[in-house]
């Protein structure tokens, strides 16, 4: 049954946010303000106007032609007038709106209806009190500012339940291999199955990461769901921040200059996919603000950013000449972007589903993407961009595609369990590896092309050689958590 799978990106995260959250030792503040103190506009109002308004309020949406962004256009107002008149609640449409007062009640049925009580006695009591500004400037960007604010909590010691392996990837000697956790990244060795290292992160999900080429510097994507993106480069070489037995602890939230190298981007949602060229000149990264962007690896500047889909970008492929970008998103369609020309050249329509995998074929002259159809397919990456030919074989939504660094395959995984290798010439399904009892959302092949990684929604990660089919490890990556028998 096709329903977005409630937009299972988001679903998958917040269950598994939610059930770590709920057993974490950490103390959680109060949304309420103490009854001695002032309502503090940035710790108690900014938080409720960028959960519940800003996705209708924004610099884009201007609905009402009301900018909430910042406390400066907040007070401006919009059509309706100054939402706020300070020390008089019963004047001001923002409280009216929002206590259901007035019409239009804000926000609306579709976006969630009237807010809670307690939340609306926030915003009533903050202006009776003069709706004071509390923040860096009135015109300081809101959401920029709750990010610098949020502090991660530290990753539990062991894990209450499985954590949700969105991201994985081969060390580049293919002998490690770095895992996607709760705020953090986990290496384990290969041979042994054992956890070598746990890099914390500011991110709640890892969901795309690869190897710069010729080096120990990782490129990470990801964020927390609804709240924030990030892209950012770690290098595993760094002196750990403590050593925990025999697993190496690294401090990769901040502190720049050591195991993170650099921060690419921050933005207000999750970054869901990277793709590194052929040649390693260019990086690309696309997420949930629907932007491609493009950078130059020599110097890290900015090149360019796409803004030619209508909904999130799930996956991104390069092309071998390195100058066209292969793109999929939750918008149905696959695209073909090039890149010096700075225009769209193929747009892919056939899936009539989101689509959340693309590669490119050897010679460029193929798309190859899958989603929530379940059919892998075959296009024309020029002209008008036919369909070639359709693979059906799996039995629920396609999660990755990847294209074999030696061999003319194509390796997926799905929703149903299944990892399988594909025939790029003509389609046909060579094998299937088994193994897992969850949706599998992480693939990665190693670097000489022997073997195979997958990572699944209850945590447990396999590593199949792809030549026969035969288990190298199996074991589930969530600290604490019993390890999975080869």
């Amino acid at each position: 049954m096709r329903t977005y799978r409630l937009c299972v990106l988001c679903a998958w995260i917040a269950a598994a946010a939610a059930l770590v959250y709920l057993l974490l030792s950490a103390p959680v503040a109060s949304a309420q303000p103490p009854a001695d103190k002032p309502v503090s506009f940035m710790e108690h109002v900014a938080p409720i106007l960028k959960e519940n308004c800003f996705a209708c309020h924004d610099t884009k949406k201007q609905k009402g032609k009301l900018d909430l962004t910042t406390f400066e256009r907040l007070m401006k107002g919009g059509n309706q007038g100054e939402p706020v008149v300070p020390g008089k609640p019963e004047e001001s449409n923002l409280y009216l709106f929002m206590a259901g007062k007035e019409e239009p009640i804000m926000p609306p049925k579709e976006a969630g209806g009237l807010l809670k009580p307690d939340k609306v006695a926030i915003i009533e009591r903050w202006i009776k009190e003069g709706a004071r500004f509390d923040g860096p400037t009135p015109q300081a960007d809101l959401a920029a500012e709750l990010r610098k604010r949020w502090q991660p909590p530290t990753p539990p010691a062991a894990y209450p339940f499985p954590s949700i392996v969105r991201a994985l990837t081969f060390t580049p000697d293919g002998k490690k291999l770095v895992v996607g956790g709760y705020h953090e990244l986990l290496l384990y060795d290969i041979e042994s199955g054992k956890l070598e290292g746990r890099l914390h992160t500011r991110a709640e999900r890892a969901n795309a990461m690869l190897f710069l080429p010729n080096s120990k510097l990782l490129v990470v994507a990801g964020g927390r769901p609804g709240q924030e993106g990030d892209l950012r480069i770690y290098n595993l070489d760094a002196q750990p921040t403590r050593v925990d037995g025999e697993v190496r602890i690294w401090n990769g939230v901040d502190s720049q200059g050591g195991v993170l190298v650099r921060e690419l981007l921050q933005t207000d949602d999750e970054v869901l996919s990277l793709a590194l060229s052929d040649d390693g000149k260019r990086l690309a990264s696309g997420g949930c603000d629907r932007v491609i962007r493009v950078w130059n690896t020599g110097d890290w500047s900015l090149q360019q950013t796409v803004e030619n889909h209508a909904d999130w970008v799930f996956g991104l492929a390069f092309a071998p000449d390195n100058k066209h970008l292969f793109s999929c998103s939750r918008d149905k369609t696959a695209k073909v972007w090039d890149l010096d020309a700075k225009e769209s050249v193929v747009t892919f329509p056939d899936h009539q589903n989101p689509v959340y995998g693309v590669t490119a074929s050897r010679d460029g002259k193929l798309g190859i993407s899958g989603g929530e159809d379940n059919q892998l397919r075959f296009w024309n990456a020029t002209g008008e961009g036919k369909q070639v030919r359709a693979s059906g074989g799996h039995g629920k939504a396609i999660w990755k595609v990847l294209l074999h660094p030696t061999q003319p395959w194509v390796l997926t995984c799905s929703s149903d369990g299944t990892v399988r290798v594909w025939n790029a010439d003509n389609g046909q399904q060579i094998r299937s590896f088994g193994g897992h009892n969850d949706y599998i959302y992480a693939l990665a092949v190693s670097p000489d092309g022997e073997m195979v990684a997958s990572g699944a929604w209850n945590g447990e990660v396999r590593i199949h050689k792809i030549a026969d089919g035969s288990v190298v490890k199996a074991f589930n990556a969530s600290p604490g958590l019993p390890t999975a028998s080869k």
